[in-house]
């Protein structure tokens, strides 16, 4: 079996999110991931500037194939997942393809994120897997 190489863009804000879409992966059957998301207490969120918190982005998403971004509202004002979008649209030398990931119960989602997606999902581990392994 394949194991699948992801970078989860989040907020540690909004970490429960984060927490629920990693816990619905693990719990998947026949389906194996290795998950390159920053961890809360990396010394990269003290990156001395902009440049250098892209580049310490870029070598944490690097090994990855595909890039999640849950598509809360709040992604449209964060810095980082401008960041991350970014490289993993134009940042290596082959693109990584990007799955947004429609938050549950939510009214209002990231226009940006959508715009970037080459894949929009709904909470649902079926749709989540299936396009992580199309993408992939």
């Amino acid at each position: 079996m394949r194991t699948h190489h992801l970078f989860i863009s989040h907020s540690w804000t909004y970490s429960d999110e984060y927490d629920r879409l990693v816990a619905l992966l693990r719990k998947r059957s026949y389906f194996r991931f290795r998950n390159y998301s920053v961890p809360r207490y990396d010394p990269i969120h003290q990156a001395p500037s902009k440049s250098a918190l892209r580049a310490a982005i870029r070598q944490q998403m690097m090994p990855c194939g595909v890039v999640l971004v849950l598509a809360g509202v709040y992604a449209t004002y964060s810095k980082w997942i401008d960041i991350e979008i970014d490289l993993a649209s134009s940042g290596f030398a082959k693109r990584k393809p990007i799955i947004a990931i429609l938050p549950r119960g939510s009214q209002r989602t990231s226009v940006p994120v959508k715009h970037a997606a080459d894949r929009i999902v709904r909470w649902n581990t079926q749709s989540i897997v299936d396009a992580i392994r199309e993408l992939d």
